[in-house]
């Protein structure tokens, strides 16, 4: 069988302490020894009590045999009596009887007083003895005297009882004496536990009385020696990180004011950085007017390819630099996920068939908690991305409901894939994909600064989320995030206005006052809509404004104004002009209004009524501006 015992004895014995132990040390042999001591003496004081009585019984027998010789000889009965009756008036002597050769008894005596103690075994001892003839010295008889031992089996037990008595206190004294011994001896060593613990709690001053000169001593020197080197190692380690922490918090803060410029500068100089881009639009746009020749068709197509590379480029340093400072807060509300995937494939579809790909958005009743503007542009950067890396097939997006209660939306492509080693950082900034031949981008496509990933992850942050990635070289890329479920309702966008079918649907004609402190910019846009066959006069301020509408016998039709002028801004200049044709407050807005800006921070817009204002931001393509101007035109004419 198993021992179950020493596993229990070894865990009591952990948690004993070192005075238990030392005591229990000293203790063990000491209560050996005593009880040992105690049993043996108490056995050979048995054994010769029981000698002594077994001599007496003997000699008594033997003096009651030589006594009663001759009685028996003769056959005095009387006088056997009488021997046997001073026999058993002995001390201990309980009986005495004589027998004849046949056996038969002719006295016996008994004393009534120790009789029915020696009745026991234990208490007493019998002995017999042949009574010899005096003169044939043969055998005429024999006596049996039984003795008593019960006084010295009381003696025995008195002894014992005393002895156990002694064995008791001098136990107690060892234990009080090993007891004070252990804990004499286990100071020195508790000091020392008690200082460890003060220093591991952070004492840095704790020091041990020296006790002596032994072993227990060269540990208290040796204990208060390590203490002071600790000390004075974590005084200088101390100083160290007290340095290093202050250095660290100098670069930090150098770093997160050079990030902080950065952006803010990336985002004031937007403006600036946009308006020879947006100059660069309207004359590339403008040279294509009335020009028939292929040569030269091909060389402005390429001119503009390259406007627009630079334009998407540049709108992603601008978008980073927003995302930076704070400047997209995130308005959170519920949005149907099928009106998302409609803009997106409204965005993409002619540029993947451009391209000989298939762009299938899945419709979708789902709706989700997310920004509805955010949202775009993360699924519009993730379908951005995905046509611009895929050769064939064509790229998928689609949502799917989680049992836990969420949107899992991804954006599925066919494309060359991403290698295991650039998972981990394809969504670093400025962190592209380099390869040859079988990993590199499509022909046609542009080289982007490896920022468009970045702000995928960054407006994911915004809305609570993470991208995560999963692909396989050759056979294509998944990119999902995880939006919490909403429960369809209805839509939020406005009710369109009712269109006249009689209204033009083009700007020919139109008058159009535009405002901007570029010179470059006012010639390009003049000339780009003059083709367009519309009346136009431009200013750079409001006093030039009012000049240019008072040569028109009627209010303008359309007022396109930059946002910051070198004399405050353009919405001033708009206001200014609606108050002068506005003769009573409740009559209608006298002209259509287009914001251009190349401003991106938010405390610079948020002041615009933008359902009154139609905001454009630089630099706009030809093509957006046309549209929004048809739209602000059927707007206007609309509420008038």
């Amino acid at each position: 069988m198993r021992d179950l015992s020493a596993p229990w004895l070894e865990k009591v014995w952990r948690r004993t302490s070192l005075v238990q132990r030392l005591t229990c040390v000293a203790l063990v042999p000491t209560a050996i020894s005593a009880i040992l001591l105690v049993t043996l003496l108490t056995r050979h004081q048995m054994d010769t009590l029981h000698e002594m009585g077994r001599s007496t019984a003997d000699a008594i027998a033997q003096q009651a045999a030589t006594v009663s010789g001759d009685a028996l000889r003769t056959g005095e009965r009387r006088e056997l009596g009488r021997i046997a009756q001073s026999i058993v008036q002995l001390p201990q002597v309980s009986r005495v009887r004589i027998s004849d050769r046949d056996g038969e008894i002719l006295a016996d005596r008994v004393n009534g007083s120790i009789a029915a103690a020696g009745d026991d075994d234990d208490n007493g001892l019998t002995v017999s003895r042949e009574i010899l003839d005096p003169l044939s010295r043969r055998a005429v008889g024999s006596v049996t005297v039984d003795v008593s031992v019960e006084d010295a089996v009381a003696a025995q037990r008195a002894s014992l009882h005393n002895a156990l008595v002694w064995l008791a206190l001098s136990l107690l004294i060892a234990v009080m004496i090993g007891w004070s011994t252990a804990r004499w001896l286990s100071a020195p060593l508790r000091n020392l536990a008690i200082a460890v613990r003060q220093l591991g709690l952070g004492d840095r001053t704790v020091v041990v009385p020296v006790t002596d000169d032994t072993e227990i001593g060269d540990l208290q020197r040796g204990f208060n020696g390590a203490a002071s080197k600790l000390l004075h190692a974590q005084i200088g380690m101390e100083r160290e990180i007290a340095t290093a922490t202050d250095e660290l918090a100098r670069k930090n803060a150098a770093l997160e004011a050079a990030s902080v410029a950065k952006a803010r500068f990336l985002a004031a100089a937007s403006h600036d950085l946009r308006q020879p881009l947006y100059a660069l639009t309207l004359f590339s746009s403008g040279l294509a007017v009335d020009e028939y020749d292929p040569v030269r068709l091909n060389r402005i197509a390429h001119i503009q390819e390259c406007v627009e590379s630079l334009d998407h480029l540049f709108g992603e340093l601008l978008d980073l630099s927003r995302l930076e400072t704070g400047a997209m807060p995130a308005v959170i509300r519920d949005v149907p996920l099928d009106e998302v995937f409609e803009e997106v494939s409204v965005n993409f579809r002619m540029v993947a068939e451009q391209h000989d790909l298939r762009l299938v958005v899945r419709t979708t009743r789902l709706w989700v908690r997310s920004d509805r503007t955010m949202l775009a542009r993360i699924l519009n950067n993730l379908v951005s991305n995905a046509l611009r890396y895929t050769r064939t097939g064509g790229v998928l997006v689609g949502a799917r409901r989680r049992q836990d209660g969420s949107v899992r939306v991804d954006v599925w492509d066919t494309g060359l894939g991403i290698a295991k080693e650039h998972l981990q950082h394809i969504f670093d900034e400025f962190y592209r994909v380099e390869g040859g031949p079988e990993t590199g981008r499509p022909e046609g496509t542009r080289r982007g600064l490896g920022l468009g990933l970045s702000t995928v992850q960054k407006l994911a942050g915004l809305l609570g989320t993470r991208a995560t990635v999963r692909s396989r070289p050759g056979k294509g890329t998944l990119f999902s995030i995880v939006l919490p479920e909403a429960q369809p309702g209805m839509m939020d966008a406005a009710p369109a206005p009712a269109v006249d079918p009689g209204m033009p649907r083009d700007i020919v004609g139109m008058r159009v006052l535009v405002i901007d402190d570029e010179p470059t910019i006012l010639a390009g846009i003049s000339y780009l809509l003059g083709s367009w066959g519309c009346e136009v006069m431009t200013a750079e301020d409001a006093q030039q404004a009012m000049e240019a509408v008072h040569q028109w016998m009627q209010p303008p039709d359309i007022v396109i104004s930059d946002l910051r002028l070198r004399e405050g801004t353009g919405m001033e200049v708009i206001d200014l002009l609606d108050r002068y044709y506005r003769r009573r407050p409740g009559d209608p807005p006298p002209f259509a209004r287009v914001l251009i800006t190349g401003e991106t921070r938010g405390e610079f817009l948020h002041h615009i009524d933008q359902t009154a204002t139609q905001v454009l931001f630089k630099p706009v393509s030809p093509e957006r501006l046309h549209e929004v101007m048809v739209s602000a035109w059927t707007v206007h004419r609309a509420a008038v």
